[in-house]
């Protein structure tokens, strides 16, 4: 089997965790200058479940958000994506990862001006070279989901950062992923707007049966995690359960 290939196959089995790291490291530079972004990290996601990575700027979330979505490598350690070595997969077979399975949601949004919602959910769709027409019908199914099903034809201008984070849960969707990375998701919006998309990944995550693994800064949204992960200095300093709403 090709990495391209083992990268897109259906894991042999469900009962292993969604993610699993073990002794993650990332370094920077070399030398007096190098800077240990993360210190041997370990833990596991469980399938269908939303785990909230907590710490101040500087304390490895957005580090680890990257190597667990093949978008960088580690230094050393291990990365298990469902039942797939993403450590041992070359840029291709993290490119293929990436398409197939993962879902990003980022702070600033990342919808393409020019284009509708809809247009903007199917984006991911286009790159798989899925129908047009299963393609639209899929956009306004996720649309729906996240409430926006009225805003299909709107351009991301045209809607509030509330709808465009919606817009864009619904576009990490697209694709079906087992697992969708959320970095500081709520980061530009208000703390009201903020908990509503938190409930909405929280209602995905029942709905959908995907695996969320989310960075945030604010403590009053950790209630809504099944499971919160401290990091101080690139190390886990605390990991514990929560009771989800």
């Amino acid at each position: 089997m090709t990495q391209d290939q083992a990268a897109t196959a259906t894991a042999t089995t469900t009962t292993e965790p969604m993610v699993a790291v073990t002794d993650l490291r990332r370094s920077f530079g070399a030398g007096e200058r190098t800077v240990h972004a993360l210190r041997g990290v370990s833990f596991t996601v469980g399938r269908g479940e939303l785990t909230a990575l907590k710490g101040r700027s500087g304390s490895g979330k957005t580090t680890l958000l990257n190597l667990v979505g093949g978008l960088d490598s580690p230094t050393g350690g291990g990365i298990s994506l469902d039942g797939i070595d993403l450590v041992g997969l070359n840029e291709d077979g993290r490119l293929a990862l990436r398409r197939e399975r993962i879902g990003f949601v980022f702070q600033s949004f990342g919808l393409i001006p020019m284009l509708t919602a809809a247009e903007n959910v199917g984006v991911p769709m286009r790159l798989r070279k899925v129908s047009p027409a299963e393609r639209e019908e899929r956009a306004h199914t996720l649309l729906a989901l996240v409430g926006l099903a009225d805003h299909a034809n709107q351009r991301p201008g045209e809607l509030s950062g509330g709808q465009q984070q919606r817009v864009a849960i619904a576009r990490a969707l697209a694709n079906e992923p087992g697992l969708i990375i959320a970095d500081e998701p709520t980061g530009q919006l208000d703390s009201e707007t903020g908990r509503s998309i938190m409930e909405l990944l929280r209602a995905v995550v029942r709905s959908e049966g995907v695996t969320v693994l989310v960075a945030t800064h604010d403590p009053t949204l950790m209630g809504l995690a099944d499971r919160v992960i401290e990091l101080k200095d690139g190390r886990i300093v605390e990991e514990r359960t929560e009771q989800a709403a």
